[in-house]
């Protein structure tokens, strides 16, 4: 089966991360490196160009200290 990549669906997710990190005053960097990835990752997610594990969604939510599906949940 072909990986669907849907780029609306990853901007909205990006955003909700990106207005968590900054309640929590958390640069980019600092997200990336309490997640174990490399300090650019965050801006590659939050900006929708890559696809997001759910492997890497519950560690952004375990240091944003939310509920993994908080990151899914917008308007």
């Amino acid at each position: 089966m072909a990986k669907i990549f849907n780029k609306a669906f990853h901007k909205k997710v990006g955003q909700k991360i990106k207005e968590l990190r900054e309640n929590k005053d958390l640069t980019q960097e600092d997200l990336s490196l309490e997640i174990g990835a490399t300090n650019s990752y965050m801006g590659i997610v939050e900006n929708a160009h890559r696809d997001l594990p759910l492997s890497k969604i519950y560690k952004i939510a375990r240091v944003l200290e939310v509920e993994p599906y908080e990151l899914l949940k917008f308007d």
